[in-house]
C-alpha cells in the first residue's frame, strides 16, 4: 500500500516501548514480533471474533515458522508508527502492504518483494462514461487514505482537492456518499471492496493500472541477522509450494513472479 497511515477504527493493540538497544540473535531467538495495520483486507483486518487475519498474516507465520521462531506476536498500530516502533526496539518487523519506496529504504531494510501491486481508482457506476480513465479524474475531487501511495498520485491529478481519510473504508463510504468523483487506491484492496456486494454496489473500477509496486517486510538496517533469515525463508515458500498456498487462498489466482 503503499505509504498508508491507519486510523481509529480499528482498537490499537500496541506492546510496550522498549528502549533501543543491539539486535542480537537472542533477541528474537523465540518470538518474533510484528507489526501491521490492520484495516486493509485482504492483506491485515480484524475478523468478526477480533483476531488479525488476513494474506500478510498468514504468511509472516508461515515466514516466521520457517524461520525457527517458536511464536509470532503481533501488534496492530497506526501504519505512520510501524517504522518508529523498528527504531525503538518496540517490533522486530513490520508487514503491512507495505511498498518498497526509496524514500523508505532510505530508513528500513526490505526483504525481496513478496507482493506486486499497482494503482487503480473506483468510481461510481453512473459516471463510467463521464470518467473513462484515470485522466479524466483531473481536477475532481478524489477520495484517498492518508499518507498513501494512491494520495501522492491522487495530488498530481488534482492538486489541492484531494480528501484524506484515515482508514480505506471512510474512502470508500465518502465516495458512496458523492464526497468525490474517486478513490486511488492500490488495485488489490479496490477489487476486495467490489468484492463485497452488500457495500459496493454501485461502484466501479476503471480499466487502468497506474503503477507497479513491490510490497516487502521491513526490518532495522541493523538486524541483517533477521533479514537474511526472512529472506531464507521466504525463498523457502516460493520453493515448497507454500507462498502458492496462501496466495491463492487469498487472491483466488495464481502470483506474479514477486522476485
Amino acid at each position: 500500500m503503499s505509504l498508508k497511515l491507519s486510523g481509529a477504527l480499528k482498537a490499537l493493540a500496541c506492546a510496550t516501548v522498549f528502549t533501543c538497544a543491539g539486535f542480537s540473535a537472542s533477541s528474537y531467538a523465540e518470538t518474533l514480533r510484528v507489526g501491521t495495520e490492520a484495516t486493509y483486507a485482504p492483506f491485515e483486518f480484524a475478523a468478526e471474533d477480533g483476531t488479525l487475519t488476513g494474506f500478510d498474516v498468514e504468511l509472516i507465520k508461515a515466514i516466521a515458522q520457517e524461520a525457527g521462531f517458536d511464536n509470532v506476536e503481533i501488534s496492530n498500530m497506526p501504519f505512520d508508527g510501524l517504522i518508529p516502533a523498528i527504531f525503538t526496539g518496540q517490533i522486530d518487523t513490520v508487514i503491512a502492504a507495505m511498498s518498497i519506496t526509496p524514500e523508505r529504504s532510505k530508513r528500513v531494510a526490505f526483504t525481496e518483494p513478496y507482493y506486486t501491486s499497482g494503482l487503480s481508482a473506483l468510481i461510481l457506476e453512473s459516471n463510467k462514461d463521464k470518467y473513462p480513465n484515470v485522466k479524466s479524474l483531473k481536477g475532481q475531487a478524489i477520495c484517498v487514505q492518508i499518507g498513501t501511495t494512491g494520495a501522492l498520485k491522487a495530488e498530481e491529478l488534482s492538486p489541492g482537492k484531494v480528501k484524506a481519510f484515515n482508514t480505506q473504508p471512510e474512502a470508500f463510504m465518502e465516495l458512496k456518499a458523492k464526497g468525490c468523483e474517486g478513490v486511488v487506491n492500490d488495485r488489490p484492496i479496490n477489487l476486495y471492496f467490489l468484492s463485497k456486494s452488500n457495500v459496493a454496489e454501485g461502484v466501479a473500477e476503471i480499466p487502468e493500472i497506474l503503477t507497479a509496486e513491490k510490497y516487502g517486510i521491513a526490518v532495522n538496517k541493523n538486524n541483517k541477522e533477521l533479514l537474511n533469515k526472512l529472506n531464507a525463508a521466504l525463498k523457502t515458500l516460493h520453493e515448497n509450494g507454500k507462498y502458492n498456498e496462501i496466495y491463492q487462498k487469498w487472491f483466488k489466482l495464481l502470483p506474479h513472479n514477486e522476485s
